[in-house]
């Protein structure tokens, strides 16, 4: 197919969250009326990829989140981080953080299950890690009343700059998660650990100020213990 590389190229550049090979080839099968290989998608992409390893381009195609995003290159970070400062002080709260993380590890998790790992109340933190796509509702737990599930969504990984759910950093003694995950020190441990993945990946992209939050938003109502 004549101009394939081209065509890619704006596919990966109107996309607004990473775009996968599946998504690529539905929108160019469904354009042009005619089926293209996976080998022909991979090839374009390379060629696309080592297009812009160029020093002429200040952006590269970068595989994240199981797709391809437009990305920004460290060398241009420092300017593009002073420009956020100017624009945004919007951080991820440390709630929220607490809460994103304990989902991350162990995740399907219901709300109740999150309140008696934190301690608090996590309605507010659940509901506005929902409202920005940081996590999603997988289903219904089996247990009594059957209530909601919850999980992180693609956009996390987009967020942390992660491939898959396995490229998280592990947790020395996962397996006895129900013993480990809980104590205040295995919570500081998940949020260092959550705010580590982050770090590694602030270098390699640029950040959405959409999906922040304000450190000082969160109500005092949120930190009040349950009762017993």
């Amino acid at each position: 197919m004549d101009k394939l590389v081209l065509y890619i190229e704006s596919l990966v550049f109107a996309a607004a969250m990473p775009i996968n090979r599946k998504d690529i080839r539905y929108a160019l099968e469904n354009s042009f009326e005619v089926k293209i290989p996976e080998e022909d998608i991979d090839q374009a992409l390379e060629e696309l990829r080592l297009k812009y390893q160029s020093d002429d381009y200040a952006i590269e195609v970068v595989e994240i989140a199981e797709g391809f995003q437009f990305l920004t290159k460290p060398a241009y970070h420092h300017v593009i981080g002073n420009y956020l400062k100017q624009v945004t002080h919007r951080r991820l709260s440390r709630v929220a953080l607490e809460t994103l993380a304990i989902i991350a590890y162990k995740q399907p998790v219901t709300k109740s299950e999150l309140e008696q790992i934190r301690g608090v109340n996590c309605d507010y933190a659940i509901q506005k890690l929902l409202e920005k796509d940081l996590i999603e509702i997988s289903g219904r737990s089996q247990g009594a009343g059957r209530p909601l599930t919850y999980v992180t969504s693609e956009k996390f990984m987009d967020y942390f700059g992660l491939k898959n759910i396995g490229d998280l950093p592990k947790l020395k003694e996962l397996q006895s998660a129900e013993n480990v995950i809980g104590s205040e020190e295995s919570i500081e441990e998940l949020i260092e650990m959550a705010e580590h993945a982050r770090e590694m990946h602030i270098e390699d992209r640029i950040l959405d100020p959409q999906i922040e939050t304000n450190e000082h938003t969160e109500p005092a109502e949120e930190e009040s213990h349950l009762l017993n």
